[in-house]
């Protein structure tokens, strides 16, 4: 029952983050507003084995939301559907669950 009950949650994210949105690319601008907003930075994970610490999220032409990562002066962009969360993972990660849900 718990996963119905997150899911739900989940679609009442989507609904807000969309809802003045028309076409694709409105809808993705929207999610990258609300992860922007919600979630809470910087905080650490690990990327292929580097703790690396992201430090923003950024929309890309052609690429979609990405995550901004860094380690020392390196910096890379992950898309935020390829980023793996600590545990726990930080506040507002749930949007990015409910991008998740809406781009599969």
């Amino acid at each position: 029952m718990a996963s119905h009950t997150n899911n739900d949650r989940l679609d009442e994210l989507i609904d807000e983050a969309i809802v003045d949105a028309y076409g694709e690319d409105e809808q993705l601008s929207g999610f990258h507003v609300m992860i922007e907003d919600k979630l809470e930075l910087p905080f650490e994970t690990d990327v292929l084995g580097v703790q690396v610490t992201v430090t923003g999220i950024a929309l890309l032409v052609g690429t979609g939301i990405v995550a901004v990562c860094e380690r020392g002066r390196h910096r890379q962009a992950i898309g935020v559907l390829d980023l793996p969360l600590p545990d726990p993972p930080p506040a507002g990660a749930e949007w990015i669950e409910a991008f998740r849900r809406w781009a599969g």
